[in-house]
């Protein structure tokens, strides 16, 4: 019965963490759903009196549930936990290759959670210690989900549910990671209230992580406030229907990008494409490279594209600067590509098990500054534009290089064509979001279907379009040279939290084995009854006698 409660508790609180992700984006629920996870491993400390049972009596609920699940009951758990969450948030991927990829991803995520449920039970038997090393170790766990295998997958942050609260100001203090940290340490908060008789405890720390959350907005530039801004333009060309075949397909999306920005009617400093806006190559494909010369042409401004080139090393995704004076100029090739979609891990022995493997491209990854110089005519300089294409956007290493390279803004270029009206796009939107808070900068959405939009440096949207609709957004934006206390400190704040939580799991595994060696060395001393010789015992009787 217990264990049915405390898998009942993990698979709810699944379902909250889910719910604080874009779309529904309820920020309150990634901590509570946090929390009934940390109820699910928990014991219950309730001050439940240890009642005198008749024999055959069976425990009170109450009384079982004051013991705490074992460590293989706690990876379970926190399997559990982990599958419900990424089930709900993940069917996107299976749009395009069906349900079966998308599901075992799902899985394999879910893996790592069986970590967090079997250090997770050690910890939190731990009288106060558990406060803060329960939420390092749960970064340390979501560190190895976003770096390994294939440089991990980034998108199942916790921290990226908390966008539309105030933990989420705490990025510009110590970046994703540590928003990361305080949602668990809340979480942790509420769960003491719950099921600790340190009710008041548990209150203070809640109430004090979103105070500080709160308070840290404070630093975050609401306003935009900068002594520069330029225009820019986020052209969304939409995609076409189903019908024609690859090539007209891709020709397609080139037109209508062309299209949509040849109806711009007003100056603007700087244009956004998407990625995956020229999937022709311009570089080997004439006609191609007039449709953009053309639309150059029109604007009178630098347009950033997204296209396909090859190099000596092998095809590339690059976003690719068009001037109008200079023709080509400066590119970013990806560097943080998709695994099993932009490249194949182990095609040839995949290949013998799936015959979708050779839907896979075979992109290299670049290894630029990840940025790029466009020309504002009207400023009378170059613009350092910090690229972040599509998945790159999931990395703290993309948006923090491209700080340090001295971008004044950000941009994320995409390609959320192929998932359809998932929730794909609502959730990369809402790291362009939360990487806008962590670095103060304002960040360009361009997406080839939607949602494209403008973001303030404080996170929030000041303007958006709808997903499969040709729309141009334009907008004054500010040029920023601040560089945050997490674009300094960020990944050093990560690998601290990182190595205590570590740390906290082997010194948990310790002490268990202590605490197990203990309770064997205290068992009771066997009686050991000596033997009397059968004629020495009869001749006592007859003494007796």
């Amino acid at each position: 019965m217990t264990l049915f409660v405390r898998l009942a508790l993990a698979a709810v609180g699944g379902l909250f963490v889910f719910a604080s992700n874009e779309p529904i984006g309820w920020f309150v629920a990634g901590i509570v759903g946090t929390a009934l996870f940390f109820i699910s491993l928990a014991p219950w400390d309730l001050g439940v009196p240890q009642k005198r049972r008749k024999k055959n009596e069976p425990v009170p609920f109450l009384q079982q549930m004051s013991t705490g699940p074992t460590v293989v009951q706690g990876m379970l758990l926190g399997f559990v936990h982990g599958l419900v969450t990424y089930l709900q948030l993940l069917p996107w991927i299976g749009e395009f290759v069906g349900s079966l990829p998308y599901v075992a991803l799902s899985v394999v995520e879910a893996l790592y959670s069986i970590a967090l449920g079997a250090f997770g039970v050690l910890i939190a038997r731990w009288r106060d210690w558990k406060v803060l090393l329960f939420p390092a170790m749960y970064v340390a766990v979501e560190y190895l989900r976003s770096s390994w295998p294939f440089d991990g997958f980034a998108w199942v942050r916790l921290a990226w549910g908390q966008i539309n609260g105030p933990l989420a100001n705490l990025a510009a203090l110590g970046g994703v990671a540590f928003v990361t940290f305080s949602t668990v340490l809340a979480a942790v908060g509420v769960a003491m209230v719950i099921i600790s008789k340190k009710r008041l405890a548990g209150a203070i720390i809640t109430a004090s992580v979103i105070a500080i959350g709160a308070v840290s907005s404070l630093y975050v530039d609401r306003n935009g406030t900068s002594d520069e801004s330029i225009e820019v333009a986020a052209i969304q060309g939409n995609v076409p229907r189903m019908g024609l075949d690859f090539n007209a397909q891709r020709r397609a999306v080139l037109a209508n990008h062309a299209r949509e920005t040849l109806k711009l009617d007003e100056q603007v400093d700087l244009v956004i494409w998407p990625e995956n806006s020229s999937d022709v190559n311009p570089f080997s494909d004439a006609q191609a490279r007039a449709i953009i010369d053309g639309a150059v042409e029109h604007v009178q401004a630098p347009i950033l594209v997204g296209t396909i080139t090859v190099d000596e090393v092998g095809p590339r995704n690059t976003m690719q600067v068009f001037d109008p004076v200079e023709g080509a100029a400066e590119y970013h090739n990806k560097k943080f590509l998709q695994p099993f979609g932009e490249y194949m891990p182990f095609r040839e022995f995949l290949r013998i098990f799936s015959p979708y493997v050779d839907s896979a491209g075979n992109f290299q990854p670049g290894d630029g500054t990840g940025v790029v110089e466009m020309n504002a005519a009207n400023l009378g300089r170059a613009v350092t534009v910090g690229v972040m294409t599509c998945y790159e956007v999931i990395f703290d290493r993309a948006g923090r290089d491209a700080i340090a390279n001295g971008a004044e803004f950000l941009t994320t270029p995409t390609n959320n064509a192929t998932f359809g009206f998932t929730d794909m796009t609502y959730q990369q939107l809402a790291m362009s979001r939360m990487r806008a808070i962590e670095f103060d900068r304002a960040v360009v959405v361009a997406a080839t279907s939607g949602v494209s939009a403008i973001v303030n440096p404080d996170g929030s949207i000041s303007q958006n379009t709808r997903i499969f609709e040709a729309a141009t957004l334009t907008e004054s934006i500010p040029l920023k040279d601040t560089v945050t206390i997490a674009a300094r400190v960020g990944f050093y704040v990560e690998l601290l939290l990182v190595i205590i939580g570590v740390l906290a799991g082997l010194f948990a595994i310790r002490m268990n084995s202590r605490s197990k060696s203990a309770k064997g060395s205290a068992r009771p001393a066997q009686v050991r009854v000596k033997k009397v010789p059968a004629k020495k015992a009869a001749t006592n009787r007859r003494k007796v006698k």
